[in-house]
């Protein structure tokens, strides 16, 4: 029974993709109609694909349990499409569509929202875990008690089940913000990036990193940092990132001589920042398409990407680097060629040209069309249709017919969680909306920072990674940047800084212990400790906790000015020269290592150099201070380097 179960993953993935290929590109439905179709299709595959219980996987009631949910599903979402669309018109109730049933909805309206709810809290239980629907579930509780609530947990008037149920689903909340963002670019990415590794991108990708990097210091660790970065920037998920990645480049540097805690850290911190990673970057990303303001495009949220990017991934190969000067002897800094591992192997196989052909042509398409004004949607459109026409002149990129339904297929099991976290998150969106909770909340929270920016970035990072903990770092970015972003807004803080400054610190939940999800999958692979791991990937991934506060504080490394306009071009080197000097040096102090090992008042003072060059303005009344900052850790190098014979001529 099960087995059949899983069998019907394929077929509906299948038209799950072409139905958002078809409906993004050339749409025929209403919006809500589209965006119900959209849900129906991947809760199907999320309860065909996740059991009530993993031990229960095989229990026969436990199966026809879920056929029964996957027909609820078919009921509830297919009612709303009904509902909706004018082909159905005699079926409406009352004669009247739902959008205009506000306030005058039919008893069945009611009885299939609270249906709908329930089925959509439990395929989010089971695709991503608790947190989420628990949460939502608070808010669900919120909107209905709200009058018997104390001032401190902001009262309003309360609201019937009936009017929480037609603003959280059939009008809004569910088929809102969240939702649309997954179906019009968020899966197209993901289907895209199937397609890609189907055709072979993420060998290609893994054997260019380790030509790069074949004899340099630690090289096994740096094709696991750049390898995971250009893989992460096709998924945008840290967790699928380290489990398709982490396969080759965790046992690749066990190999070498990494411990196994270290290199399942180094491959989870990697792999966390390749939603950093322009052009596609993660679905936070399309999010703000959506939610910042004023609006911005797609290019220059690309633009305002990549010097943090070149920045996260050039503070991690040096502590890479310089971890692997401390840790490592000579013969395991780098990878011998007269034998190979197993793990070597799937790397060091000679790739096909064919396929770097495919993996540039996907990349310059999304580009052009991208810089022509089209819609990232219709530019990751064709640049998929240029993956399909470049790979089949040659074998080993060939995808065929198979190949196309396995990719869609494997979109399917990639995408459905977003979809049903999307659709959750659009419950307590729904309840924010009716409570207006999201404009008090900011208002209780201005005056404990309003005399302090420091303060109130502290206090957001600290929220966004609490929250972060048990959710995927979009759904993260998506209720930080509603709840609490108008915080940073009123400080006076650049709007796309701000929402950069929550999506980095979402990201970075995914390897902040206790809960790191992406050293959890890191663990797994390199069978290492999990707390262990956990702390070696945070360790790593340091520079990312600095690196929000640099660019909030100078937005000029975003290519923002502080009135919202382009910063000139001399303003973004100065500022971009001293952030990379700061990085440098933090990247040094968290490896314990310059040109040797560091005492303890050695990295006090380097973390005390980082935090100035970090924090301190760069006008060039005060810029003094960085000059003799700058001295006094060239000094520390500069010692360090010749610390044996300066200790050598004390002795004699």
């Amino acid at each position: 029974m099960k087995q059949k179960n899983l069998t019907l993953i394929l077929p509906v993935s299948v038209i799950l993709s072409l139905f958002i290929l078809a409906e993004v590109n050339y749409p025929l439905l209403k919006p809500q109609s589209a965006l119900a179709f959209f849900a129906m299709l991947g809760l199907i595959v999320v309860f065909l694909k996740y059991p009530l219980h993993p031990n229960l996987s095989k229990n026969r009631i436990c199966q026809y349990i879920d056929i029964v949910l996957v027909c609820g599903v078919i009921v509830c979402f297919g009612y709303v499409v009904v509902q909706t669309e004018p082909i159905f018109k005699r079926f409406w109730l009352n004669d009247v569509f739902l959008g205009e049933r506000a306030s005058a909805e039919h008893i069945l309206d009611f009885y299939i929202g609270g249906f709908g709810l329930i089925l959509i809290l439990e395929a989010t239980r089971r695709s991503i875990g608790l947190t989420l629907p628990i949460l939502a579930i608070v808010f669900l509780l919120y909107a209905f008690f709200g009058k018997y609530l104390p001032g401190w947990l902001f009262p309003h008037r309360g609201y019937s089940i009936q009017r929480i149920i037609s603003q959280t689903f059939l009008h809004g909340g569910v088929f809102g913000v969240a939702l649309r963002v997954m179906f019009t670019y968020v899966f197209l990415f993901v289907l895209f990036g199937a397609f890609l590794e189907r055709t072979g991108a993420t060998g290609y990708i893994l054997n260019l990193a380790k030509r790069i990097f074949g004899s340099s210091t630690g090289s096994p660790a740096k094709v696991a940092v750049i390898g995971s970065g250009m893989m992460g920037s096709l998924s945008g998920s840290a967790v699928a990132n380290t489990a398709t990645t982490g396969t080759f480049t965790i046992p690749l540097m066990r190999s070498m001589g990494f411990r196994p805690e270290i290199a399942g850290g180094i491959e989870a911190a990697a792999s966390s920042g390749g939603a950093l990673v322009p052009p596609i970057m993660g679905a936070a990303a399309y999010m703000m398409l959506e939610i910042v303001e004023p609006s911005v495009t797609y290019l220059e949220i690309i633009k305002a990407a990549l010097l943090p990017a070149i920045l996260y991934y050039t503070a991690l190969l040096l502590i890479v680097h310089f971890h692997a000067k401390r840790t490592l002897s000579t013969d395991e800094n780098t990878v011998h060629t007269s034998t190979t591992t197993d793990a070597e192997n799937l790397t060091s196989e000679e790739m096909p040209k064919m396929q770097g052909l495919v993996f540039l042509s996907a990349f310059v398409t999304l580009i052009v069309f991208l810089l022509m004004g089209a819609t990232p949607f219709r530019a990751v459109s064709w640049s998929l249709l240029a993956v399909l026409i470049v790979s089949v002149f040659h074998s080993k990129t060939r995808v065929g017919p198979t190949g196309i339904s396995k990719a869609m297929e494997n979109a399917g099991h990639s995408g459905v969680s977003l979809i049903a976290a999307a659709s959750c998150v659009g419950i307590i969106l729904g309840v924010v909306t009716l409570t207006g909770v999201g404009s008090k909340l900011p208002r209780v929270l201005l005056p404990l920072a309003e005399t302090n920016l420091i303060l109130a970035l502290f206090l957001l990072m600290i929220s966004t990674i609490i929250l972060g903990m048990g959710l995927p770092s979009s759904v993260c970015y998506l209720l930080m940047a509603i709840l609490v972003g108008p915080v940073l807004l009123d400080l006076g803080v650049v709007p796309l800084a701000a929402h950069f400054f929550i999506f980095y610190f979402g990201m970075m939940s995914m390897v902040t212990p206790p809960v790191a999800l992406a050293a959890y999958t890191a663990a797994a692979i390199a069978d290492s400790g999990i707390m262990q791991t956990a702390f070696a990937a945070f360790r790593f991934a340091l520079v990312g906790f600095a690196l929000p506060y640099a660019f909030v504080l100078r937005p000029e490394l975003l290519w923002l000015s502080t009135n919202g306009g382009s910063p000139e071009l001399w303003v973004v080197i100065i500022n971009l020269f001293w952030t990379l000097v700061a990085t440098i040096i933090f990247a040094a102090g968290i490896a314990g290592f310059a040109f040797k090992e560091v005492s303890l008042w050695e990295r006090c003072v380097m973390f005390i150099a980082v935090a100035i060059l970090f924090f301190a303005p760069t006008d060039m009344h005060l810029m003094w201070i960085h000059g003799l900052t700058l001295l006094a850790s060239v000094f520390i190098f500069y010692y360090n380097w010749h610390k044996e014979e300066i200790s050598h001529e004390k002795f004699t």
